[in-house]
């Protein structure tokens, strides 16, 4: 069965199970060729349910929770976004395909900033959006994600894809009034989706939501090296 097959039937399987709800997220995520942004010896499990090894004791997320974080988020054409935790690349380019679809004048395209703490890692992903034509549409900052990204801030959404013990406090100042973000909260083993809005008046509401299990958000503002 080729890629393509696999992805379309995965895709359906997500449908069914409320994983996917919008159109917007299954066009990106029928769009974007997962078994790229995965080590070569685990293309061949690019589309099972499952999170994969992609070097430097870090992963890439199941598809079932990059779509349900994407949805979580609503993005939509024209967003700034800011994704903490690149990794190698997958959720970047599932944005991209959203703030910045190649069939919309590129005056109306939004943008992703996505920050990674590891160079290699952050080499890997560059490369991988590379190959698959997004580097227009996103930026990779090698650093520490825990404090945002001021040089373009503020940010319409925020998806951070490692977690906190806390939120940490740059990120919700440099979410714009009437922004989103979604980030994994809790101990190293027990933690849940965190779904932070600002008001138009910059009110912050937090809200729990599913329970997860995601490496360890590394920096100033989250878990520290080796803790």
């Amino acid at each position: 069965m080729s890629f393509e097959e696999k992805r379309r039937r995965l895709i359906l399987s997500l449908k069914e199970e409320g994983y996917i709800l919008s159109e917007k997220v299954e066009k990106a995520m029928l769009s974007v060729p997962r078994e790229l942004f995965v080590p070569k010896e685990y293309r061949d499990l690019a589309y099972t349910d499952r999170p994969l090894p992609i070097g430097h004791g870090q992963t890439i997320s199941a598809p079932s929770i990059v779509a349900y974080m994407t949805e979580l988020l609503k993005v939509d054409i024209g967003h700034k976004v800011l994704e903490v935790g690149t990794g190698s690349g997958y959720q970047a380019a599932i944005l991209a395909e959203i703030v910045a679809p190649k069939d919309v004048p590129k005056e109306k395209w939004g943008h992703v900033y996505t920050v990674e703490r590891i160079p290699q890692l952050a080499e890997y992903a560059k490369e991988n959006l590379r190959k698959t034509g997004y580097l227009d549409r996103v930026t990779i900052i090698i650093g520490d994600g825990t404090e945002g990204f001021k040089d373009e801030a503020p940010y319409d959404r925020i998806i951070v894809t490692a977690a906190a013990p806390k939120v940490p406090e740059p990120l919700i100042r440099q979410l714009k009034p009437g922004g989103i973000m979604i980030i994994p909260v809790g101990s190293m083993w027990e933690q849940s989706l965190i779904i932070v809005e600002k008001s138009s008046d910059g009110k912050v509401t937090i809200k729990k939501d599913i329970e997860v299990l995601f490496v360890p958000l590394v920096g100033k503002y989250g878990w520290k090296e080796g803790s």
